[in-house]
């Protein structure tokens, strides 16, 4: 391919190429995104027993929908259920009245998230950069980043801030009142959390920085898009701000501190001493690990230095002053991040104001980068002799950036599936009646709520401490479970069963071996009932549950067994 025809089919802007080739550059992003898609849509569908593992939480009592009657009463139904946003919950609702199950439902969407997300990328990417192929990288960055990590996968509320949030910086750019304002109230209802970052967003807008010096916009449109969006912003988060639940109050950070849930190695970590664990990773941080996969998005911190230089780089005279609105975002989405910093809990995880949107920006970045790049490659390869040379480095390059994830995981897509390796139990206990509760300390247990439909007491994928209302509700019944199970009185298993009306009990075989708590980090949080339980196994004192296992065993299968309540309470040692 001669280099002028290579310009061209590369690095000329959209205005001076044939439409062919923007359809070209868009059609591949789309096929990638597609691809992507449907490798992880094949692993979701792989078996009957399958699920993302956020969509253990936030799916499962959607079965509601459905069959009404189930959960009843049911804490953690219950709670998720009052903490899912409006928007999230109508979709699935939605579909449930043509008869796709939840679960279902959060296998396909992300398919149609990430295939609306790659639409408005690339559309996003031609107004700062009308280079058909500068949108094409930054559609595929952006959907290797997604694929090797689980937001969007999860088919939770998070995997609607892409299509949603690109679409509203999609019409921000354009200036769009009405469209701007819809996506502000979709946010709103989905995610509320990039709601106040899109606010933040606006204002900045009516601040330019001109001649050295910072001046307000001289545009009135920029004043009315700011007012109306605010104007959005405030009544769809008012309902939030008006809102009470019965699991509140949300935690302290006095409380946190003091709870190993939130310390390192617990369920929910945030207080790391390691300050750069601190600020930029974790719950606590901006995200900068997750904004820099793949590796390929680090070129996005190059696009200021290359700006630099329009000499070197002159595809650089092409990108809009509205490229703006990639630092412009930085500073909104990190002033929310400190402001939930210091309103710690108040505003939910500082790390939901920063990792999206830096994912974002730095994808774009990392794209316009790579092209400036790429366009002065060309120009220094342009005589006929060194065409070829320049081909010789091209293409080793493209199928590198193509294939990288491949080569860097031992599964792309990756999507955190988790499937079910126990289906004769999760159809025995669907074969009882709806109402029943199961109390049980295996990890088995988080399974059966979307496998089984039924409810469980306590489950380490439900053990999410943010809320003191159905927190302390949940630890209190994980320490009482784990004295009732290890204790060496039947009648101290009976009285707890009575309590919390448990008509079934899931054992593990081993549970009573005193390293199946002491290598558990979750269930040694909650002390001294664990530290107590290990002391009398490795003394050899075995629970009086275990005496009655072989007795009131109503179900055997693999590594686990089923004991009925009934006989517990019947037995009288």
């Amino acid at each position: 391919m001669p280099s002028a025809l290579l310009h061209k089919f590369l690095t000329t802007p959209a205005s001076k190429t044939p439409k062919s080739i923007k359809i070209f550059w868009f059609s591949l992003s789309m096929t990638f995104a597609a691809l992507y898609s449907l490798l992880a849509l094949r692993q979701a569908l792989s078996s009957e027993y399958v699920v993302q593992d956020d969509a253990r939480q936030h799916v499962f009592w959607m079965q509601r929908f459905l069959e009404p009657d189930l959960f009843p009463n049911d804490l953690i139904a219950d709670y998720f259920e009052s903490v899912a946003p409006a928007g999230y919950v109508a979709v699935y609702a939605l579909m449930a009245t043509v008869g796709i199950t939840p679960l279902l439902l959060s296998k396909l969407l992300p398919l149609v998230l990430d295939l609306v997300a790659t639409v408005y990328c690339f559309g996003v990417s031609m107004q700062l950069f009308p280079v058909p192929f500068a949108g094409f990288l930054a559609t595929l960055l952006l959907n290797q980043s997604l694929w090797m990590q689980d937001g969007l996968i999860s088919a939770t509320p998070k995997a609607f801030v892409y299509p949603l949030f690109m679409a509203f910086l999609y019409y921000f750019l354009k200036r769009a009142l009405l469209a701007v304002g819809i996506c502000i109230l979709l946010l709103g209802l989905f995610y509320p959390q990039c709601v106040l970052i899109a606010a933040a967003l606006t204002i900045l807008q009516l601040v330019e920085w001109k001649k050295w010096h910072f001046r307000l916009s001289q545009n009135r449109h920029d004043y009315l898009l700011c007012a109306a969006s605010l104007c959005v912003t405030f009544f769809i988060l008012l309902p939030y701000a008006l809102s009470t639940s019965e699991f509140e109050p949300t935690i302290t950070v006095a409380e946190a501190k003091t709870m190993p849930e939130f310390l390192p190695g617990g369920r929910s970590s945030f207080f790391v001493k390691d300050p750069w664990q601190f600020w930029l990773h974790g719950r606590s941080g901006i995200g900068l690990s997750s904004s820099l996969t793949p590796a390929f998005m680090a070129a996005g911190f190059l696009l200021p230095v290359l700006l630099r230089y329009p000499s070197r780089f002159p595809l650089s005279n092409v990108i809009s002053e509205r490229i703006a609105i990639l630092p412009q975002l930085l500073i909104a989405s990190l002033a929310m991040f400190f402001a939930a910093h210091a309103l710690l809990f108040k505003l939910h995880l500082p790390s939901r104001y920063t990792q999206h949107s830096f994912r974002i920006v730095i994808a774009l970045s990392a794209a316009l980068a790579l092209t400036l790049i790429l366009e002065a490659l060309l120009s220094l390869f342009s005589g006929k002799e060194k065409t070829w040379f320049g081909l010789f480095l091209l293409f080793p390059c493209s199928f590198i950036l193509i294939t990288y994830p491949n080569f860097t995981m031992k599964k792309f897509p990756w999507t955190y599936y988790v499937s079910g390796e126990e289906p004769a139990l999760y159809k025995f206990f669907k074969a009882q009646p709806k109402d029943i509760i199961i109390a049980s300390l295996t990890e088995e247990a988080n399974n059966l709520p979307t496998f089984a439909h039924r409810s469980i007491l306590v489950g380490r994928e439900y053990a999410v401490p943010y809320h003191m209302g159905y927190y302390k509700k949940f630890r209190e019944r994980v320490f009482e479970l784990l004295l009732a199970q290890y204790s060496t009185n039947i009648s101290d298993v009976q009285k707890f069963a009575q309590k919390y009306g448990v008509d079934f009990w899931l054992l593990e075989k081993g549970a009573f071996t005193p390293d199946y708590i002491a290598k558990n980090r979750w269930l040694s949080q909650y002390q001294p009932a664990a530290a107590s339980a290990i002391a009398n196994l490795y003394r050899g004192i075995l629970p009086a549950l275990a005496d009655v296992s072989q007795k009131c065993s109503v179900f055997e299968t693999g590594n686990f067994f089923v004991l009925t309540t009934d006989c517990i309470l019947k037995n009288n040692r």
